[in-house]
């Protein structure tokens, strides 16, 4: 596990806070995240300032639309330059292949991925939903419809990160929200792992927010981490 692969979210209200945060998070340690929040506030303003200052970025705005919207938003995310870009599996085979479709030809497209189930759904209340399968089952199927139209991976918990490998082959990435290290709060999040067990499961990028984003010294709480995981000799 390279540092460069945790990717920390900055669930912060608005542009400053984000420079703010950013500028504790060296480029060389991290990758970072804008999500819906922030992208709604500060738009592409946001992800221009944060590549001048180094960084890649993850857009993690869950594309989930009519295919010929979700391809155009894909295509609008590359041509911001982001690293990774992400839609919502459950839209289905023809947005994910529409998604793939509009990156073809672009010079340096960026990672796409897409979303499973969210890492805040527990059993019972995925089941409140009247869905029939189970999270595992849902996750194989939606992983399945996203390896078959081109995609680069999937965000999924940690928890299932070995499924996924075990069926797609270890280049298929892995993007995994739900990661809280064992001194961090658990906050609203129901599948959760420590960034060394998501590792050991599989991970290929842990996507880690609040333990980072809230902690008094944004900086030590991530190096705190990296260190955790180097140190750990079950991480390769």
């Amino acid at each position: 596990m390279l540092p460069k692969n945790i990717i920390v979210a900055l669930d912060v209200a608005d542009y400053e806070a984000a420079m703010r945060l950013a500028e504790k998070l060296p480029p060389e340690l991290c990758r970072v995240k804008v999500g819906k929040s922030l992208f709604t506030r500060c738009g592409p303003k946001v992800i221009r300032a944060l590549h001048d200052s180094g960084h890649d970025v993850f857009l993690d705005l869950k594309f989930h639309d009519i295919p010929n919207t979700v391809a155009e938003a894909v295509e609008a995310a590359a041509d911001l330059g982001v690293w990774m870009v992400n839609v919502h599996a459950q839209g289905g085979s023809a947005m994910l292949q529409a998604a793939k479709r509009a990156l073809a030809g672009k010079a340096k497209p960026p990672l796409l991925i897409a979303v499973t189930i969210l890492t805040s759904m527990d059993a019972e209340s995925w089941q409140s939903l009247g869905n029939s399968r189970s999270i595992a089952e849902q996750v194989e199927f939606l992983t399945a419809l996203t390896a078959e139209a081109g995609l680069d991976g999937v965000v999924c918990s940690a928890l299932e990160a070995g499924q996924v490998k075990s069926a797609h082959g270890e280049g298929f990435l892995t993007v995994t929200p739900g990661i809280r290290p064992s001194w961090a709060a658990r906050d609203d999040q129901a599948r959760i792992v420590t960034p060394a067990q998501a590792c050991i499961q599989g991970s290929d990028y842990l996507v880690i927010g609040r333990p980072v984003s809230k902690a008094d010294d944004p900086y030590a709480a991530l190096v705190r981490i990296i260190d955790e995981l180097t140190t750990n000799s079950e991480v390769k």
